[in-house]
């Protein structure tokens, strides 16, 4: 059976996908597109070896089995929602935006679709999964970030937290997973999906530095559990078009995608 993938979100990361799935993937085809610019969407597939059509974001449950969003949080809903209501698997990126639509999980439930969450840009997920069985205590992440992938962050405007011109690493947050998906919706859908895996978004506490002597997206992982002490660092090198995000999250969606194709799946 081949899945047919739509993809919300044309950005970097829907960009990668896109490509990846327009070079080839067993059980898995490109059925249509969604962007802010259209037009630019089409001219970025010209060279593709299929003709994908650039769809409104309501419309692209239309089109296929599965609808991964890559598109800005703010507009998760609008592209889930149908999806959700229609019976389809929808793959979400802006899982930071997802607590706080919770209610898409049932509505999922009540339309037999799914939320997937892919691991994104960080690992061990499957670890604090397998431990939140047996009791999680605690969950911190320390989240470091060149300053210019944090600039512009709602939670520094609204606190006026200039991070440019910085000579030594700061600190800009501290608080839950919660807050942190909410004041910073661009840069850590990782906590959200921490969270998620955990102990839920209030209990998991999360640290967010700006920090100019690092060049790589670091996170820094505890977990207090009674079947397991977890402590895991993943550096992720910042994508070229967007700084905000890493090279490896549009390489979790392929492989989340191939995994439910594929006769083989690793990992819970």
């Amino acid at each position: 059976m081949t899945l047919s993938v739509a993809i919300g979100g044309f950005g970097a990361i829907g960009r990668t996908v896109a490509r990846r799935l327009d070079q080839g993937i067993d059980g898995l085809t490109l059925t249509a597109v969604a962007a802010r610019d259209a037009a630019r969407a089409a001219a970025a597939m010209a060279g593709f070896a299929q003709s994908v059509p650039v769809v409104p974001l309501a419309r692209l449950w239309e089109d296929a089995d599965v609808v991964v969003e890559c598109a800005p949080a703010a507009v998760l809903r609008e592209l889930a929602e149908p999806a959700l209501g229609s019976g389809r698997i929808v793959m979400v990126l802006s899982c930071g935006a997802l607590l706080d639509n919770f209610d898409l999980v049932d509505l999922a439930h009540r339309n037999g679709g799914r939320i997937l969450v892919p691991s994104g840009a960080l690992l061990g997920l499957d670890a604090v999964i397998a431990a939140a069985e047996g009791g999680i205590a605690s969950v911190n992440m320390v989240t470091r970030k060149p300053p210019q992938g944090l600039s512009g962050a709602p939670y520094l405007v609204a606190h006026d937290v200039d991070v440019t011109g910085l000579a030594e690493p700061r600190r800009v947050f501290s608080g839950t997973a919660r807050e942190a998906a909410r004041g910073f919706p661009a840069n850590v859908n990782v906590a959200a999906a921490l969270a998620l895996a955990g102990i839920g978004p209030d209990r998991t506490t999360v640290e967010i530095w700006a920090d100019p002597t690092v060049t790589r997206n670091i996170h820094r992982i505890e977990v207090e559990a009674a079947a397991a002490r977890l402590s895991m660092q993943v550096e992720n090198v910042p994508s070229a078009e967007n700084p905000r995000t890493g090279r490896l999250t549009p390489l979790s969606v392929i492989a989340a995608l191939k995994k439910l194709s594929s006769p083989l799946a690793i990992g819970t």
